[in-house]
């Protein structure tokens, strides 16, 4: 059921590690141009990603046990409203840290455990996700990746696409068929903790038309893999994945994938001199749309540290908040049109999150996957 997003204010403690933060991503990014900053949770760079672990923050709400910082969830909030404000490349860890290392801690093994997220923690440890397959669309339960028991382990055949720098990754948790058909539906499906660099494990990188490799085609070639590849329960496949995407959902990235842009129009409008009452009325009506949604944002983070799982709340935050995010490259470009003073940094930019911005409702969940999810929520399906 759907509760009510209540305003919800961030501790001072947490607000706090606002100031250093910025101080540390000024340094880093000093000279990156904002058409590469736009690329942010898409940019890859390992070396950022283990100065960030050196600082703690990567795995900042993770427990002390295992490697994290033992922070709230509104300490990771204000970590990554500046991370994505910046631009900074955050790949390398992103999904590491947003949703496999808390997926292991909460359905893992000890050995699991201990193995995995304190590497996570020091920036070691790259994790892509193995969820989507050639010719399945969003119907996420027609997997037909298989794997199959054999003597001290699995034998794991079949492909997955559209797999956020497989190539790169170091390990993927997987959701394959461990028994019946793709007609059973959800039934049979397990997870497993795959090592992307087992023998007949070949990933091919596939270029978006930004000419960048983000994506790639991971195919499984009867890869033997330990019975301690196995996560969780066998045949809970389905449940454990959909505790996967609420860990995807929750956090308040999906509002700021253009911000990079709206500051390099803001700064162009700001240094002509002469605002007029157009870029005004656009300039509020962007800060006003996300200041809403950083309100309904931080309600959900509230929910996530009162020990909630608010699912059908994330889903509202990430339809509306991907719609703003796509909507920003229009506007600012309809803004655009006719002029020629522009400076080549924005326009390339604008370029840029023109192209991808149609992805932002479809990583994550399609945008008609979630209002399914909040259809059911409210009571309507």
């Amino acid at each position: 059921m759907l509760e009510t997003l209540d305003l919800a204010i961030i501790p001072p403690e947490d607000e706090a590690l606002r100031e250093p933060v910025r101080a540390f991503l000024a340094e880093r990014l000093a000279g990156v141009p904002p058409a590469r900053r736009a690329r942010t949770w898409m940019g890859f760079d390992a070396d950022f990603t283990r100065a960030l672990a050196e600082k703690g923050w990567v795995g900042l709400t993770l427990p002390k046990d295992y490697g994290g910082g033992a922070r709230s969830h509104f300490a990771r909030f204000v970590l990554i409203e500046e991370l994505l404000a910046a631009g900074a490349p955050v790949a390398a860890h992103w999904i590491a840290e947003r949703q496999s290392a808390p997926l292991i801690l909460r359905y893992g093994s000890e050995d699991q455990k201990r193995k995995i997220v304190p590497a996570v923690c020091r920036g070691e440890a790259f994790f892509c996700i193995g969820m989507s397959e050639p010719n399945s669309g969003s119907d996420l339960a027609s997997v037909r990746t298989r794997a199959e028991k054999v003597a001290g382990g699995w034998k794991l055949s079949g492909t997955k696409i559209w797999t956020t720098y497989g190539h790169k990754a170091h390990y993927m948790i997987a959701l394959v068929r461990t028994s019946g058909t793709p007609e059973d539906r959800s039934g049979g499906l397990s997870q497993l903790l795959i090592d992307l660099n087992t023998p007949g494990v070949t990933a091919r990188p596939i270029r978006d038309l930004a000419g960048d490799e983000h994506f790639s085609e991971v195919h499984f070639d009867d890869v033997l893999l330990p019975e301690d590849a196995l996560l969780g329960r066998e045949g809970a496949g389905w449940e454990q994945v959909n505790a996967e995407l609420a860990f995807e959902r929750s956090g308040p990235e999906r509002i700021y994938s253009s911000t990079v842009l709206v500051d390099a129009w803001l700064d162009y409008v700001r240094g002509r001199g002469d605002v007029t009452e157009a870029e005004r009325v656009l300039a509020g009506r962007l800060l006003a749309e996300l200041s809403a949604l950083r309100n309904m944002s931080l309600s959900v983070t509230a929910m996530l540290a009162a020990g909630k799982s608010p699912v059908v709340e994330a889903s509202i935050v990430k339809d509306l908040g991907t719609g703003f995010e796509q909507s920003i490259p229009t506007l600012i470009a309809d803004h655009l049109a006719g002029r020629e003073d522009a400076p080549e940094s924005l326009l390339a930019t604008l370029e840029y999150l023109g192209g991808m911005c149609p992805t932002f409702s479809l990583r994550g969940g399609t945008r008609e996957i979630l209002r399914g999810i909040i259809a059911r929520g409210l009571g309507l399906r």
